[in-house]
């Protein structure tokens, strides 16, 4: 399989763009603690091991059959590469934790009935997620070897993003329970959210080339 270390960048970018699951993993570990925190990464997980069978099930075969169907996924994935990347450099805001943070001076539970709820959310947001098929469709087909077993290939790379996406996920409910007020930081925010742009375009051009 070639360029590995490059789908892992991609991958680590792709994982840590704020977003919606971003969002609720904030929300659920600021109102009901770190323990609902982390059943949402346990969710999201899961979302992303449904699409990694609905990928080996489906998507091997096709890509398998047809070179012209695996080019135009390649250029299509470059082209989403740069558009998240340009959409993440011109976004106002990263996070908006003003009504978070109001929640989180309320009484908090952790009972097991929000962990359900936590697990259940984040769940639906990653089955229902147009962008999470689009990373299957687009992004991990550009790195398989058609030479060689597709379907290993899919598992391996999709291992690949649920793996940092568990361990950035898990990291970010640390630091959400322990500092709060590094989140709320404005120039923080503005610093990440342009980096991260400005390497996901950089790797959309070069993924097309």
């Amino acid at each position: 399989m070639d360029g590995l270390l490059t789908y892992m960048s991609i991958a680590a970018m792709m994982v840590v763009i704020p977003g919606a699951d971003t969002m609720l993993l904030v929300k659920n570990t600021l109102r009901y603690g770190p323990k609902a925190g982390r059943y949402t990464v346990l969710g999201m997980a899961a979302g992303l091991s449904f699409w990694t069978l609905i990928a080996i099930l489906g998507l091997s075969v096709v890509i398998a059959k047809s070179v012209i169907l695996f080019s135009t996924i390649k250029y299509l994935g470059a082209a989403y590469l740069i558009y998240l990347g340009i959409k993440s450099f011109f976004a106002k805001s990263v996070f908006s934790l003003e009504e978070l943070q109001a929640q989180a001076n309320a009484p908090a539970s952790s009972s097991r009935k929000h962990q359900k709820e936590s697990f259940m959310q984040a769940l639906l947001s990653n089955v229902l997620n147009p962008k999470t098929v689009l990373v299957y469709i687009t992004i991990m087909p550009q790195f398989i070897d058609l030479n060689e077993n597709v379907n290993q290939q899919l598992i391996m790379l999709a291992s690949i993003l649920t793996a940092f996406a568990v361990l950035w996920f898990l990291t970010l409910v640390f630091v959400i329970d322990y500092a709060k007020k590094w989140l709320n930081n404005a120039k923080f925010q503005k610093v990440f959210q342009k980096s991260t742009g400005l390497i996901l375009v950089g790797f959309g051009i070069k993924t097309g080339i």
